[in-house]
């Protein structure tokens, strides 16, 4: 416990304004990594603050809060749980840059926790960071907070940290620090230091509806080569589902929402988690709507789909990444082609909404692998699709194979950059055009669907529906015109 109540100011360097293709779907987050440190910090005994940067235009929008606040110690901790942070983006580092630098003009200990951070702690210790905290980082700040208020000037102990040693001239890396098992131990997210109605007003202006974003677990246990884990790394580990329904309950009824986004890398991998989570959700008489990630293999496991939907489940983002397996395989994704179309179709039988996560890229994928992927999305029709092409993060096997391909550009500027960063099977202009030409043919398949569906039962006409129908007018046009582009681009 620190002897006086020392400030700790806590904000975040992810900046929705700064991404377009986010900005303009209008669905933010507020920042849940950010606020489960702030709660553990509070319990402890610190005096806590939260400036959300989520929505705001600068990081000089911060300097009137640090001013009157004055913090001991000013905390830029990323939303580990927010993928889009993985990403490291170029605007984000520099805005995380800023804020180190207006820190510091302030005379406060600069500690710096993200994905980027851990990658690339000596670029935030040569901007200025006191410290950098390194992967999960709750007990890691908790450690290095309690000694500094005892004065101490050695750190070599605490582990999790980078820092410059003054004395050497060099920058130290400590060991590693363990993962947290019993995620019950932290306090729930301090959702009294942010204020939601920024963000209700946003998503209700662009969804119509409003989402909150839960946890339930941290890390993940499966070795897709291209996935990056910095924060939380391949343990996996969870909350009890009285925990997690307790949390959902206070949101409803304190927050308003009646829809989360579960940020889990993989929900409910724990045996009988979901159906536990389902009895007391039921017996608790709630009413609320949620979305997941998953993988195809992880809900056909047991009756996952059935207590899933059972449960409140509206949506599920699969990782199906491509219809080839070879490429599945060379991603050491573990899961099939078949897996993937079975789990959709019993997800559609459950009423429960189908998205694919896809990928186009990755090693030496060919034409006719594309093709695959083109056609498992046309034949299933999901209800959404994210596309994205192979991104080599730094940690991860798949960066290793092709670090050395990757000359000049090493990060995107936003998340809707879709640049190769490494000698792929054709050039950046084409995945861009195959990333329009796949959208397009895959709303013309969907269009149909809806047609079949208008004929079928017309008493069911809605105004999605019909939307749908009649943007096949402007799709099947619009998808012959991108695919001779295609071909004259390979």
């Amino acid at each position: 416990m620190p002897n006086r109540m020392s400030k700790v100011l806590f904000t975040n360097s992810y900046f929705y304004k700064m991404d377009a293709k986010q900005w303009k779907t209008g669905q933010p987050y507020p920042p849940y990594g950010t606020m489960y440190a702030a709660a553990y910090m509070r319990e402890l005994g610190f005096s806590v603050s939260l400036f959300d940067a989520n929505l705001i235009d600068s990081p000089n929008e911060i300097i009137p809060k640090l001013d009157a606040e004055a913090p001991e110690y000013f905390v830029i901790y990323e939303d580990g749980f927010n993928y889009l942070t993985k990403m490291c983006l170029t605007v984000m580092r520099e805005a995380a840059f800023d804020l180190i630098k207006l820190g510091k003009e302030r005379n406060c200990k600069v500690i710096v926790s993200s994905s980027d951070s851990t990658d690339h702690y000596e670029q935030y210790l040569e901007k200025g960071a006191d410290f950098v905290l390194l992967g999960e980082a709750e007990l890691t700040l908790a450690e290095l907070l309690q000694s500094l208020e005892e004065g101490q000037t050695n750190f070599k102990s605490i582990k999790g940290i980078a820092y410059h040693d003054a004395e050497s001239g060099n920058n130290i890396k400590n060991p590693k620090r363990p993962v947290l098992r019993e995620l019950d131990a932290l306090p729930n997210p301090a959702w009294d230091l942010v204020d939601v109605a920024p963000y209700e007003k946003i998503w209700k202006n662009t969804a119509r509806f409003f989402s909150l974003n839960i946890a339930t677990t941290r890390g993940c246990p499966y070795k897709c080569n291209w996935c990056a884990k910095p924060i939380y790394g391949n343990r996996y580990n969870t909350r009890s589902p009285k925990r997690v329904v307790d949390e959902i309950e206070m949101l409803i009824n304190e927050k308003g929402s009646n829809y989360f986004w579960v940020c889990d890398d993989i929900f409910g991998l724990k045996p009988k988690w979901v159906q536990e989570f389902r009895d007391i959700v039921k017996e608790r008489k709630l009413d609320f709507k949620y979305k997941i990630q998953s993988r195809a293999d992880l809900l056909l496991k047991e009756d996952n789909i059935q207590a899933l939907a059972e449960s409140g489940l509206d949506e599920v983002w699969i990782g199906a990444e491509s219809g080839s397996q070879r490429i599945l395989d060379l991603m050491d994704k573990g899961t099939t082609v078949e897996q993937i179309y079975t789990a959709t179709r019993l997800l559609k039988k459950h009423d429960v909404k189908v998205a694919f996560f896809l990928q186009f890229g990755f090693m030496d994928e060919s034409k006719e692998e594309i093709m695959q992927t083109i056609d498992m999305v046309n034949e299933l029709v999901p209800d959404n699709i994210g596309i994205s092409v192979s991104y080599p993060l730094p940690g991860t096997k798949f960066y290793e194979m092709v670090k050395e391909q990757m000359v000049g550009k090493h990060n995107w500027t936003d998340s809707d950059d879709l640049a190769m960063m490494y000698k792929g099977s054709f050039s950046s202009e084409y995945y861009k055009r195959l990333h329009r030409y796949v959208h397009k043919s895959y709303r013309k398949h969907q269009g149909f669907q809806s047609m079949k569906r208008l004929l079928k039962n017309p008493v069911k006409a809605n105004k999605k529906l019909l939307r749908s129908a009649l943007a096949t007018l402007y799709y099947v046009p619009a998808e012959v015109i991108d695919e001779r582009r295609l071909r004259r681009m390979s």
